[in-house]
């Protein structure tokens, strides 16, 4: 029987982890809103991981609240897989959450392409300060991070203390590969990113996402050259 109470130390989520560990990613879902119920929130990408999460979420929990990081930079090929996902799963609750500051607000306040003279300030304007007042909100929230996407995500465990937003971070996926999630995708058929049909696992704005090259890291495409290799949610 599983711990019912909500995590606040190091020592219960290793508790919590521990009564986890074997469990599968349906299983971790489920715990997850029998302990924060209307208090967890996925925050989802609509990348291929988001599929599989928002279908496994629908069968356990109808009506869940799930979150888009709208940066108005997304590629239309995202906005319109947005559209196929509210009509794919119409019971699920999908607001997209837009920055305070518009494309043309933020160019006066802090110059043109600002993605390329300061990419960590355009991510914490755009997608950390949207998605720190959504969470506010709420209590927990979830992620599709699986250990195999980059070194950076190795060491996730299904629920996490994460200071960055003072929340608890659940991520039912850590143990999938990359071929289980798209063997998902295809048995369930999801709708999904075309742009994954072109090189591109990992999806994030189009100013600063590029295809990936055989053998690299499914991460390598985002801020390509840069030696930035997170927008800062996951840190």
């Amino acid at each position: 029987m599983l711990l019912e109470y909500q995590t606040t130390t190091p020592e219960e989520v290793d508790n919590i982890n521990k009564e986890l560990t074997g469990k599968n990613a349906s299983e971790v879902i489920e715990w997850g809103y029998k302990t924060y119920g209307d208090d967890l929130v996925y925050a989802c990408s609509l990348g291929a991981e988001g599929m599989v999460l928002l279908d496994l979420i629908n069968k356990v929990q109808p009506g869940a609240k799930v979150i888009f990081l709208d940066t108005d930079f997304h590629f239309k090929q995202t906005y319109d897989l947005l559209k196929k996902v509210r009509e794919f799963f119409p019971d699920l609750e999908i607001k997209a959450v837009k920055p305070e500051l518009t494309v043309k607000e933020q160019a006066e306040q802090h110059g043109d392409k600002l993605w390329e003279t300061d990419p960590d300030k355009c991510c914490a304007l755009r997608k950390l300060e949207p998605l720190e007042n959504e969470l506010a909100k709420h209590k927990a929230w979830m992620s599709g991070l699986r250990r195999e996407q980059s070194p950076t995500r190795k060491n996730t465990q299904f629920v996490n203390i994460d200071n960055r937003f003072n929340s608890i971070k659940i991520c039912p996926l850590i143990h999938w590969t990359w071929d289980e999630v798209w063997e998902h995708i295809k048995n369930n058929n999801l709708p999904y990113n075309i742009l994954h049909d072109q090189n591109f696992p990992s999806i994030g704005c189009f100013h600063c996402t590029s295809a990936v090259l055989d053998g690299q890291d499914s991460r390598s495409g985002r801020w390509s050259g840069s030696g930035k290799t997170e927008c800062g949610l996951h840190k």
